[in-house]
C-alpha cells in the first residue's frame, strides 16, 4: 500500500491543480470585466475643444467646438443638419439669416446682431472664423430653428434632436454597467444606477442596446431592465415656425412677355396686345443689369402700367442678367450690392405702379448659386412688404441646375415659372425640337416634386427654329408662328404629325442644305396646355408677344376656362 501512496498523492494533486485551473478559466470566462473604455476614443475626440455630437440616437462623424463655454457647429453642418437658410458673405464679413419679413445680420466675430434697424447684444460671438472654417453658435441657430441640444462633459458631447416621436424606455432595476458591446468582458462605458431610465435602441437575446440620459449608447443585460413602456418625446415649445405668406391669384395666370429694349418700346403696347385674348399679366423687359455693381437699364413707364391696368392686366416688370458685361457672382456675393439692387429695383417698380417683379436670371454658375438664392430670399422680403408679386424664371430642371434651389424658391417666391423651351437651342449644334411634349412634361413633373402646384407656371414658346445642316455644320434661325408657316408654304415643305414630340415636323433638302422644322403651332400648343391642365398648375406664360399667330389666343382662352 505504501508503494501506491505517492501515486495517489500525485493523482490528487493533479486533480486539485486541474480543478483550480478549471475554476480559474471558468471565472475568467464568466466573471464581469472591470476594464474601462477610453471615452475620448469612444466619441472620436482628438482636440481639447472638440465636442462629440449625438444626433437623435446616432453618434455622427461631425464634431462641434466649445468656444468660451458655448457650443459651436461648423457652417456646413448647420446647413446640412439644422437649417439651410443661414448665409455667409465672406466678402463683407456678414452672417445673415432671412425670415419672411426680416433680414437679420451679424458681423462675423461680433457679439450682436441687427434686426429691424436695432442692434441686439449676445453673450457670445454669433459666428466665428477658425482657419478656413466658419463656426456658428448653436444658441443663435436655435433662435430661428426647431431643435434642442444638451451639453454633457467628461468627455464633451451634445445630444442634438431635430424630431420628436414615440420611443421605448425602460428602468434599471439594479446597479450595473453600460458596456461597449453585449458581453460581460466588454469594456465599461459607465456605471448605471438603479431607477435610472434608458431608451431602448435594439433588443437581443440576453443584452439590449440602450441610450442613457447623458447620451451614452451601449449594452445592458436584459435581466437589469424593468418596466419597459413607450413614451412621446417632448417637442420644442419655445419656437414657432415663421409663415411664408404668398400672393396667390384665384384664377389661372396667363403671362405674356413683352420685349422692350428702349423707352420707345413702351409705345408698342397697343400694337402688341390688340389681337390678344385672356392675358391677365404682362411682363415688359424693362430692367437689365449692366455692370457688376448692380446697376441696370430702366425703361419703366407709368403710362404703360396704366394702359395695362385699363385692359385688366397686371404688370410684372422683368429684370435680367443677360449682358456679357455682368458677373452674377460678383453682384450676388456682396451684401451691399444685393441690398442696393433690391432697394433700387423695388423703388423703381413701385414708382410706376407696377404689380410685381419677374426675375429672369439665367446661366447662374454653381459658385453663384447660394448667393443667388439668398438674393431671392432678400428680394422676397421687400416684395412681401410692398405687396409686389415675385415670380422667378427657371430652366427645365437638370442636374446641372440644382443650385437654383427650386424648393426654396417655392417657399419664398409667389410663382416659379418654368421656361419650357430651348430643349435644342441655337448654339447647341444639334437639330431638334424647341419644346417637345416629353421635355415639357418632364419640366412640369420635376418642378412639381419641389414646388407646390399653385405656384408653378409653365412657359411655352411662340417660336420655331428652322434648322439648316450643311456639310456637318448645324445652324438655326428662330421664327415666329406666322413666319414659320410662311417659310413652310413658300418652300413647299410637307409636314406630318410626330407622335413622339407631339408636333408637326417637316424637312426638305434644297441646294444641298437640309432644312428641318419641329413646328410650334396650335396643335403642339394644345398638347402642352392639356398636360398643364392635367397637372393643375397655376397657369401659362408665353415668349414672346409678337411671335404668335392670333388664333392661338382662342386655344389659350379654352385652357383658362374662358
Amino acid at each position: 500500500m505504501k508503494r501506491f501512496i505517492p501515486t495517489i498523492i500525485a493523482i490528487v494533486l493533479i486533480i486539485l491543480v486541474g480543478g483550480v485551473f478549471g475554476v480559474t478559466k471558468y471565472i475568467e470566462k464568466y466573471s464581469y470585466s472591470n476594464e474601462r473604455q477610453n471615452m475620448q476614443e469612444y466619441y472620436g475626440l482628438q482636440a481639447p475643444d472638440e465636442v462629440a455630437v449625438v444626433l437623435g440616437d446616432q453618434k455622427i462623424e461631425t464634431k462641434a467646438k466649445l468656444i468660451e463655454g458655448y457650443v459651436y457647429l461648423d457652417f456646413e453642418s448647420v446647413k446640412e443638419l439644422l437649417n439651410d437658410r443661414f448665409y455667409v458673405d465672406s466678402n463683407e464679413n456678414w452672417f445673415i439669416y432671412t425670415t419672411p419679413t426680416e433680414i437679420i445680420k451679424s458681423q462675423i466675430g461680433s457679439k450682436s446682431y441687427s434686426i429691424g434697424g436695432y442692434e441686439e447684444p449676445t453673450d457670445y460671438a454669433v459666428c466665428v472664423s477658425a482657419g478656413d472654417t466658419m463656426y456658428i453658435a448653436l444658441d443663435y441657430v436655435k433662435k430661428y430653428t426647431n431643435f434642442t441640444y444638451e451639453l454633457f462633459n467628461d468627455p464633451a458631447r451634445i445630444q442634438l434632436d431635430t424630431s420628436w416621436g414615440e420611443r421605448t424606455v425602460a428602468t434599471i432595476k439594479k446597479d450595473t454597467a453600460v458596456r461597449l458591446k453585449g458581453g460581460v468582458k466588454s469594456p465599461i462605458l459607465r456605471e448605471i444606477a438603479k431607477d435610472e431610465k434608458v431608451v431602448i435602441l435594439e433588443e437581443m437575446e440576453t443584452w439590449t442596446k440602450v441610450k442613457t440620459s447623458d447620451s451614452m449608447m451601449g449594452y445592458v443585460e436584459n435581466k437589469f431592465l424593468d418596466g419597459k413602456t413607450t413614451e412621446m418625446m417632448q417637442p420644442v415649445s419655445d419656437y414657432v415656425e415663421p409663415e411664408y405668406t404668398s400672393i396667390h391669384r384665384d384664377h389661372k395666370i396667363n403671362l405674356a412677355w413683352h420685349a422692350i429694349y428702349t423707352e420707345a418700346g413702351n409705345d408698342s403696347f397697343e400694337e402688341y396686345t390688340a389681337g390678344t385674348k385672356g392675358i391677365n399679366v404682362i411682363s415688359p423687359t424693362w430692367f437689365a443689369l449692366t455692370d457688376n455693381e448692380g446697376n441696370y437699364t430702366n425703361f419703366a413707364s407709368s403710362t404703360y402700367v396704366q394702359k395695362a391696368h385699363d385692359k385688366n392686366m397686371e404688370v410684372w416688370a422683368l429684370i435680367d442678367n443677360l449682358s456679357q458685361d455682368v458677373s452674377t457672382f460678383e453682384i450676388m456675393s456682396y451684401t451691399s450690392k444685393r441690398e442696393r439692387l433690391i432697394n433700387n429695383l423695388v423703388s423703381d417698380v413701385m414708382a410706376v405702379g407696377a404689380d410685381g417683379i419677374n426675375l429672369d436670371f439665367e446661366q447662374i454658375s454653381y459658385d453663384a448659386g447660394e448667393h443667388y438664392v439668398e438674393f431671392i430670399r432678400e428680394l422676397s422680403v421687400a416684395c412681401r412688404a410692398n405687396n409686389l408679386v415675385l415670380s422667378v424664371d427657371n430652366y427645365v430642371p437638370r442636374e446641372s441646375t440644382t443650385h437654383y434651389n427650386r424648393k426654396e424658391q417655392g417657399v419664398v417666391a409667389d410663382y416659379v415659372i418654368i421656361m419650357g423651351y430651348d430643349e435644342h437651342w441655337g448654339g447647341g449644334g444639334v437639330a431638334g425640337s424647341v419644346a417637345s411634349l416629353p421635355f415639357v412634361l418632364e419640366g412640369i413633373e420635376q418642378t412639381l416634386s419641389e414646388v407646390p402646384s399653385e405656384k408653378v407656371i409653365n412657359a411655352i414658346p411662340f417660336y420655331t427654329r428652322v434648322w439648316k445642316t450643311e456639310g456637318g455644320n448645324v445652324t438655326s434661325e428662330a421664327l415666329g408662328m406666322e413666319a414659320t408657316q410662311a417659310f413652310i408654304r413658300d418652300n413647299g415643305i410637307e409636314t406630318r404629325w410626330d407622335e413622339e414630340t407631339c408636333q408637326n415636323y417637316g424637312e426638305k433638302t434644297m441646294n444641298g442644305i437640309l432644312y428641318q422644322v419641329w413646328i410650334e403651332d396650335n396643335d403642339s400648343i394644345t398638347a402642352k396646355l392639356n398636360v398643364m391642365d392635367s397637372h393643375n398648375i397655376a397657369g401659362v406664360a408665353e415668349w414672346k408677344l409678337g411671335f404668335e399667330d392670333s388664333s392661338v389666343w382662342d386655344i389659350i382662352a379654352q385652357y383658362l376656362g374662358q
